[in-house]
């Protein structure tokens, strides 16, 4: 009579292999969810920022010299300001991981005021978004 050790050993080893190979797929989806979590919120703080950026720009009417000085930017000039942020998204002082840009473009329409806003992942030089904002220019009374 021949022993059953063997294939009750070979069975097991099988069923071991299976729960190997089903814990690396499981593995893997957690770290890729971890990855995509951290994407999303990315580029929600980097919507919140170019949002309160273009917010700001509308309401000082494309004067970015203003603009810069409410948003604290570190480099501007009279068409283009520029904020470098951290990993954790404060103002960058040393190590800038996020930086947001503002660039006044010139408008085919009389009257209205128009800039271009982005920002980009510095560590994987990735725009995170783009987008235009517009805004009525004063208009000087006729004499």
């Amino acid at each position: 009579m021949r022993s059953k050790t063997p294939l009750v050993l070979m069975e097991q080893m099988i069923m071991l292999l299976i729960f190997a190979l089903a814990a690396a797929l499981c593995l893997q989806a957690f770290v890729k969810s971890d990855q995509l979590s951290q994407a999303s919120e990315a580029r929600d703080r980097a919507l919140q920022a170019a949002q309160n950026a273009a917010e700001v720009v509308r309401a000082c009417g494309g004067d970015l010299e203003r603009a810069a000085s409410l948003l604290e930017a570190q480099h501007h000039d009279g068409a283009s300001l520029q904020i470098d942020y951290d990993a954790s998204w404060r103002l960058a002082e040393d190590t800038m991981r996020y930086t947001l840009g503002v660039a006044l473009q010139t408008g085919s329409v009389p009257g209205l005021g128009q800039a271009q806003i982005w920002v980009r992942d510095e560590s994987g030089e990735e725009e995170l978004l783009r987008f235009d904002v517009a805004w009525q220019k004063e208009v000087s009374a006729h004499g």
